[in-house]
């Protein structure tokens, strides 16, 4: 198991190295100039258009503080020794302009977390239940409606939904019971705790509920199908002549031979809650790491996006293998060592 889990861990770093590599030649040869924007934006927005000579200025200081100025193999060995001598991943270039790129991860990352957290919670809380009863009462009534249900929701494009329960429900719209934009109530002062709690979990509604729809919709299917196979095996079908109730034959046999497929998809669920839902988090106002992300792409950071990228890739390729962990707890059978 240990030689196992140090080839896939050198594996994992081999391939966020070339992660990193694509990452960093894209973003230096996508069209346009993050500097000169940058520049101009700032001049524009507090003194007015700065003159010529001192837009060149600017934009050539800023360009030798990104290596910009240097070829691309030179820029990303810069980088990369920045972060693996110094653990310094660099200064934002636009998003907030000079504080660390870390810094401002940090201070989103909670956000995004408690959100996702909430929203994966809730999502295998119903999800699977849900499939474990349409795969035990297939071919029935019942399960072709909830089918029918569940495809209809995947089927909606999420800020579609976001967007039309804003102008239904929200402050503003025709039934303007919960808030509009943000996560946390505009005042607290002068306010009891319990109040300030109602408050901030009316702002989770309608964000957690676009998170939870497609996922529960999607993983219900997962799990409906991983026991259908499952329950047509020959055991399940010994467990039940032996005379164990439903209950057992299912929850105790059947379901753990399914998990399976669900921690495959446990692999997706760590960057998703870190990385968070760049559409939720922009229409519904969320200074989150998916807002973050949407800044840094209308900006060109390339600091916070080489930096979102190293994290997000991190993330994946460490789901991946800690689902494969998960494979032996799961089923005893499944053996990484070598025979």
């Amino acid at each position: 198991m240990l030689e196992y889990l140090l080839k896939r861990i050198a594996m994992a770093v081999v391939t966020l190295f070339v992660i990193m590599v694509v990452s960093y030649v894209l973003l230096r040869l996508a069209p346009g100039d993050p500097t000169k924007t940058t520049i101009i934006g700032e001049g524009a927005g507090s003194q007015g258009i700065s003159s010529d000579k001192n837009i060149l200025s600017q934009n050539k200081a800023l360009r030798e503080k990104l290596h910009l100025d240097k070829p691309i193999y030179v820029g990303f060995y810069l980088w990369m020794q920045g972060i693996v001598l110094h653990g310094d991943f660099g200064e934002s270039a636009s998003v907030d302009k000079g504080r660390p790129v870390v810094g401002i991860i940090l201070e989103r990352l909670p956000i995004t977390v408690s959100l996702n957290f909430i929203a994966i919670i809730i999502t295998y809380l119903l999800a699977i239940p849900l499939g474990i009863h349409s795969a035990v009462t297939s071919r029935k009534n019942l399960d072709k409606g909830i089918t029918f249900l569940l495809l209809f929701l995947y089927s909606i494009p999420t800020f579609w939904v976001a967007l039309l329960l804003q102008a239904c429900i929200c402050q503003g719209g025709i039934w303007p019971m919960l808030p509009l934009k943000g996560l946390s109530p505009e005042t607290t002062w002068g306010v009891s705790t319990w109040s300030v709690l109602f408050e901030t979990s009316k702002h989770f509604i309608l964000p957690v509920f676009c998170l939870s729809y497609a996922g529960f919709a999607g993983l219900s299917r997962y799990a409906r199908a991983s026991m259908i196979e499952v329950v047509r095996q020959d055991y399940i079908r010994t467990a039940r002549a032996k005379g164990l109730s439903e209950h057992v034959v299912i929850l105790k046999h059947a379901f753990r031979n399914a998990l399976i497929t669900l921690i495959t998809l446990f692999a997706e669920l760590l960057p998703g809650l870190v990385a968070g839902s760049i559409i939720i988090e922009f229409v519904f106002g969320i200074p989150g790491m998916g807002y973050l992300s949407m800044m840094a792409l209308n900006s060109r950071d390339i600091p916070v996006l080489m930096t979102l990228f190293a994290f997000g890739g991190s993330l994946t390729l460490g789901g991946i293998i800690i689902a494969d962990l998960l494979y032996v707890v799961a089923d005893p059978r499944i053996s990484f060592d070598k025979k």
